[in-house]
């Protein structure tokens, strides 16, 4: 659904975006991430037809970004980090107006405004004026104009700020509502526990440039080296540890738990319960020692 080559924005001599090379399938959310400043707002900008790339190129959902733009604006949706909503207009009126520039028919503004001015608990709002909206009713009424005629490609740029957590709730559910109906989402956002909860792949931007892409298992692995795995026993683990260390390499230990890591989890761990039980352990729990896209996320923004 969205296929970019050599993707390339300067501004004079500053380059924002240098040669980005991008796939992202139909049904997938991708997470961009990176600081402020690492050209990710430019490289959607240029995937949503807003802005004309120095060099390379890019399809959305089939169209040419530059030769075929007004298709790509009919195909996807833009949520924007500041959407600049009409504030004198109504909720209803407003969204009317955004369905008639989409093409939509006057039962099709009706239907689809109500299916998600209700979704996300604006309905009863709908004949205030956007200037009488929070800040998060605002953000919503920004993502519902987005979803408003089902687009096919969905860019959304931090599209839970400034939400209270049941808000934030709503909008996530929704995007994994759209990757069930095979809808593609790229999504910027500085959340990353919202970017591991909802993205199947994370690209990591740096300086204009993609520096990491996988999923949020596979950049773990592949930056902060084999899983930690935690056993714990209901007695002293002494009569024990001996016995886990003939298998596994032990990082750590207590009295009644061991960490350590194996580079072959699957195979590894049922033989060390297996040994474990026939030998009579009383083990609790064995469990992956969480870690966090933060901790890979830190690594990478902060090498020289």
């Amino acid at each position: 659904m969205i296929e970019a080559v050599g993707l390339t924005k300067q501004f004079g001599t500053f380059v924002a975006v240098n040669q980005i090379d991008l796939k992202v399938s139909e049904g997938e959310v991708l997470a961009l991430l990176g600081p402020n400043g690492a050209g990710k707002t430019t490289t959607v900008r240029m995937l949503a037809s807003i802005l004309k790339p120095s060099a390379g190129w890019a399809r959305v959902a089939g169209y040419d970004t530059v030769r075929q733009a007004m298709q790509v604006r009919h195909a996807i949706g833009l949520l924007t980090e500041f959407p600049g909503l009409y504030l004198r207009m109504n909720g209803a009126d407003y969204l009317d107006f955004f369905g008639q520039l989409q093409g939509l028919s006057p039962a099709q503004r009706a239907a689809r405004s109500e299916q998600l001015l209700r979704r996300f608990e604006l309905w009863e709002a709908r004949q205030q004026r956007i200037s009488q909206y929070s800040k998060g009713m605002r953000q919503k009424l920004a993502l519902v104009r987005a979803m408003l005629h089902d687009p096919r490609v969905l860019f959304l740029d931090e599209p839970t700020s400034a939400m209270d957590p049941h808000s934030a709730r709503l909008v996530r559910d929704a995007i994994l509502e759209l990757r069930r109906d095979r809808r593609t989402v790229v999504l910027c956002t500085h959340n990353l526990n919202e970017a591991e909860e909802l993205a199947d792949r994370i690209a990591i931007i740096r300086r204009g440039q993609i520096v990491a892409l996988g999923s949020p298992q596979e950049l773990k692995n592949r930056l902060l080296g084999a899983p930690l795995l935690e056993l714990r026993l209901a007695g002293a683990l002494d009569g024990w540890l001996q016995d886990v260390q003939s298998m596994v390499q032990v990082v750590e230990h207590g009295d009644a738990w061991l960490r350590y890591r194996c580079s072959d989890p699957e195979q590894v761990n049922p033989r060390l319960l297996q040994h474990l039980a026939a030998r009579g352990a009383p083990v609790v729990m064995l469990s992956e020692v969480p870690r966090s896209l933060e901790d890979v996320y830190l690594r990478i923004v902060n090498e020289p």
